[in-house]
């Protein structure tokens, strides 16, 4: 039986999810100042809003990981998308509108590589950074345990100490700095963004309330045809498929 952990395992190998941002570098920090043993693993899934993907082992070394491992993910997450698209789950309908789902399988790739990477230097313990207001928190743990069913179970985000002690961004950022870590301050949003190789998908914040509108978002992918003064044209293309697989396009 899996156990969820509601109190950090000091003198424990925590293996956690490392995305670079400053919910999981201060969880790393902070799980290291406080006697654990944080191990971090990173997917790359083609998430092309992270420009600087490759130095994001580095700068969890920083913060005082003892392992730090970027794990290759493309080609699975390739993978999974043509077998979602063979089996007409690659978006749902909702409302009349269409929602790919290019996040939940970024998130199904991500949870299970990770956690058979952290298998095999012996990490049996499995966290991230989402918080405990949305799906991913769930999505990460089952994930999880479908990759390793004798998984325990440690999210910051669900830890009193944690939450008491740095319960916002200005709270991490400031522990960070009191503590002598470096914070590389970013600009904030009004959204969030999600990417990988499959699409992207642009949420939460801002976005979240009716009034609204998509005015605000700059795509970080294909162009912004909602609005008045961009022209989409039409364009052909061929796909050559073998066995019932894409294989190429325009070729």
């Amino acid at each position: 039986m899996s156990k969820v952990l509601s109190s950090l395992p000091v003198g424990e190998h925590v293996g956690i999810a490392f995305s670079g941002g400053l919910d999981t570098s201060c969880a790393v920090a902070w799980m290291r100042h406080k006697g654990a043993i944080p191990c971090t693993y990173t997917a790359d899934i083609g998430q092309y809003d992270e420009p600087d993907l490759e130095s994001v082992t580095e700068r969890a070394k920083e913060y005082g990981a003892e392992i730090a491992r970027f794990v290759d993910a493309k080609r699975l997450l390739v993978e999974e998308g043509f077998v979602a698209l063979q089996c007409g789950a690659f978006n749902v309908r909702s409302g009349g509108k269409t929602y790919f789902n290019t996040t939940p399988l970024g998130r199904a790739v991500t949870g299970t590589m990770l956690v058979r990477a952290m298998k095999e230097d012996g990490v049996d313990i499995w966290g991230d950074g989402s918080t405990y207001k949305g799906n991913d928190i769930e999505r990460f743990y089952r994930y999880g345990l479908m990759a390793n069913p004798k998984l325990r179970i440690y999210k910051p985000w669900l830890d009193s100490a944690f939450v008491d002690e740095l319960g916002g961004r200005q709270e991490m950022s400031e522990w960070l700095v009191e503590h002598g870590y470096p914070y590389r301050d970013s600009a904030e949003k009004a959204y969030s963004t999600d990417a990988n190789i499959w699409g992207a998908t642009h949420e939460a914040k801002t976005l979240e309330f009716l009034d609204a509108g998509l005015d605000i978002v700059e795509p970080i992918m294909g162009v912004a045809a909602w609005r008045d003064d961009v022209e989409v044209k039409s364009e052909e293309v061929s796909v050559r498929f073998e066995a019932g697989r894409p294989v190429a396009i325009n070729g």
